[in-house]
């Protein structure tokens, strides 16, 4: 009798403990991820006056149907990931204060210093824009760009993010360092420098460079997608730019006027 009711108890508990079927990363559709090419650059905050890099920009991003929400990722003293774009933030040198110290100033809409952890909660909460994950090198040595790296694809896959993340940095080091951790994560490299043929022998997914890059050498965008490679161009906030690309089949345009860009894809198609 003691094994008849012990049965159902463990048969709750296991379906207690089971993680939620919309952060496991074999419930995510890829094909539900959006494909028009538009990356909101530190999500969508220009139009509404958003804060960069906000909780706000990114929901915003994601209300827009964009393909991607790019934002930036620092590591503070005490090893806590938060977005922010520039090394200093409020007069604080991030990398050289603790979190608790940063969470005092508040972003200008009210928000706290967001964390990549909350930052992740918010946009693994659907399945239509993608987050592209910037991480800014370190100031202060190789190794903590590393350990940015490292704590980063840690943070990704404990919360089981993977399907949603691209990496992109400016740093070769750290985006071969991901890779060396997780061979299946997505990476492209910002710096303009690395040709497609060798990004793709180091294992690196795509070029996301910026315009000038790629208008020196017409031929850049097809090269690279006839060795595999993936090419998104930034920052394109020109109307006639984004018409240059366009023409081109890049496969991404990051830009701070994504309104503007939805109209133009949506015209195309």
């Amino acid at each position: 009798m003691r094994t008849i009711f012990l049965f159902p108890a463990i048969f709750i508990f296991l379906l207690l403990v089971q993680p939620s079927t919309a952060q496991t990363t074999g419930s995510v559709n890829q094909d539900n991820f959006l494909k028009n090419g538009v990356v909101a650059h530190r999500g969508a905050w220009k139009k509404d006056g958003l804060p960069q890099n906000s909780i706000a920009s990114l929901k915003k991003a994601i209300s827009l149907e964009v393909a991607g929400s790019e934002f930036d990722v620092q590591l503070t003293a005490d090893g806590v990931l938060v977005l922010n774009h520039d090394a200093v933030y409020e007069g604080m040198h991030i990398e050289k204060t603790k979190y608790s110290g940063l969470k005092k100033h508040p972003l200008k809409n009210g928000e706290v210093l967001p964390t990549l952890d909350n930052y992740l909660k918010i946009g693994m909460k659907q399945q239509k824009t993608r987050l592209i994950l910037e991480l800014k090198p370190s100031q202060i040595s190789k190794e903590r760009s590393l350990l940015l790296a490292q704590k980063a694809v840690a943070k990704v896959n404990k919360m089981r993010a993977q399907p949603w993340i691209t990496y992109i940095s400016f740093d070769y080091d750290i985006l071969k360092e991901i890779v060396r951790l997780d061979p299946s994560a997505k990476t492209m490299y910002l710096n303009g420098d690395v040709s497609p043929e060798q990004l793709k022998a180091d294992g690196i997914s795509g070029a996301d460079y910026h315009f000038n890059v790629f208008r020196k050498d017409e031929n850049w965008i097809s090269n690279a997608h006839k060795a595999g490679i993936e090419t998104n161009v930034w920052t394109v906030n020109d109307p006639l730019l984004m018409d240059y690309f366009l023409a081109r089949d890049i496969d991404f345009i990051t830009t701070d006027e994504p309104e503007t860009l939805l109209k133009k894809v949506a015209e195309m198609e």
